[in-house]
């Protein structure tokens, strides 16, 4: 089955192709893996993070385009973020995928290349697998320094089967 021009636009290409702060990082505070059961797609996050902060991240990325672009947007933009904003970010991508909201706004905007996914459900899980695997990482932090995040999500809820729900 191919898909249509506009999941594969130039844009998500371009993004792709500039993957930024794709190596691991030697000492994070956390590491997590999402995993797509229906494409095989992976990807695997470092995050360091003082007080609420990302200081800093590295990805290992073994995904399709789609979650290559994601995962592109996620490296460029994740330094300074906060864990509110991260999980504000990937609550924005499900709702935009899953039930035809807006886009995420601001710096986070080239996202939107990502928006004509929503007629894929199937292509959903690896679209949304770095979004999964920080806020896994997230919810690892808060809970070694004995913290609650207002959405924090039990590690093996990351594990994305997004597809199959």
């Amino acid at each position: 089955m191919s898909l249509p021009d506009d999941i594969y636009s130039q844009r998500i290409l371009e993004l792709a192709a500039n993957m930024p702060r794709a190596d691991r990082l030697s000492q994070p505070d956390a590491s997590a893996t999402a995993h797509s059961k229906l494409c095989g797609s992976r990807v695997t996050v470092d995050l360091s993070m003082q007080d609420d902060v990302v200081t800093d991240y590295g990805q290992s990325v073994k995904a399709c385009l789609l979650g290559q672009s994601s995962a592109a947007v996620m490296g460029r933009e994740i330094v300074g973020s906060s864990a509110a904003e991260l999980r504000e970010v990937g609550a924005a991508m499900r709702k935009m995928l899953k039930a035809g909201g807006p886009s995420p706004e601001g710096r986070w905007a080239d996202l939107a290349a990502l928006e004509p996914v929503k007629d894929y459900k199937a292509r959903h899980a690896s679209t949304l697998l770095v979004f999964d695997a920080v806020e896994d990482a997230i919810a690892q932090i808060e809970a070694s320094r004995g913290e609650q995040g207002a959405h924090a999500l039990k590690p093996q809820e990351h594990v994305s089967d997004i597809a199959t729900k």
